[in-house]
């Protein structure tokens, strides 16, 4: 799949307010500090088409693009934990939910996980709920080149670990990485694929 044009559609905080294109949809759920507007841009190849920051929670919209006029990927807000802002986030939670259970037009979610430390028990957990829901999901490990082979391998252990806890053997991956960018053909392709 070559990106010929993306560009940003709108941003919403309500499901009501969601662009109805009646296109494919491509979700990226993210943790903090995931590099998740850095992988979006590198995708796409377009600078600044996800904004960066480096404050987690400012993305607290669904940042809808259109990838070749004929998909949609949608920029999902956050999932991380920040006490002073539990309300806010419980309401940016249940929108997600929302979205992800009823969008009939979103084809996958790519849940992002930070390849440089061991799973985290949120992550984890965001993972059973897709299960339990039934939503299409696959695994982005980013930042692969932020530790050595050693460090990769063990926390890819310790993460299939967990997986076999809930039964979940096999499962969709990408590692993703600023060194080697077969990455970025491999989840173009699945994109294209996945109708």
């Amino acid at each position: 799949m070559k990106i010929k044009s993306a560009e940003f559609i709108k941003s919403v905080a309500d499901i009501k307010q969601c662009p109805n294109l009646n296109l494919p949809e491509f979700a990226f759920f993210w943790r903090s500090n995931v590099w998740k507007s850095s992988l979006i841009n590198m995708l796409t190849q377009r600078k600044d088409l996800a904004k960066c920051s480096k404050i987690p929670w400012k993305t607290k919209l669904f940042n809808f693009f259109i990838i070749n006029n004929e998909r949609i990927i949608v920029d999902l807000p956050w999932y991380g934990y920040a006490k002073s802002w539990e309300k806010e986030r419980k309401n940016w939670l249940d929108f997600t939910q929302e979205f992800l259970n009823t969008r009939d037009t979103l084809k996958n979610t790519f849940l992002l996980i930070d390849a440089s430390i061991p799973p985290q028990k949120i992550d984890i957990e965001m993972i059973k709920c897709f299960i339990e829901d039934w939503i299409n999901f696959s695994i982005v490990f980013t930042k692969s080149d932020k530790c050595n082979q050693k460090e990769r391998s063990k926390n890819q252990k310790l993460f299939d670990k967990e997986m076999n806890k809930i039964w979940l053997t096999k499962y969709i991956k990408f590692v993703v990485d600023n060194i080697h960018w077969k990455w970025r053909e491999e989840l173009l392709s699945f994109i294209e694929n996945s109708l």
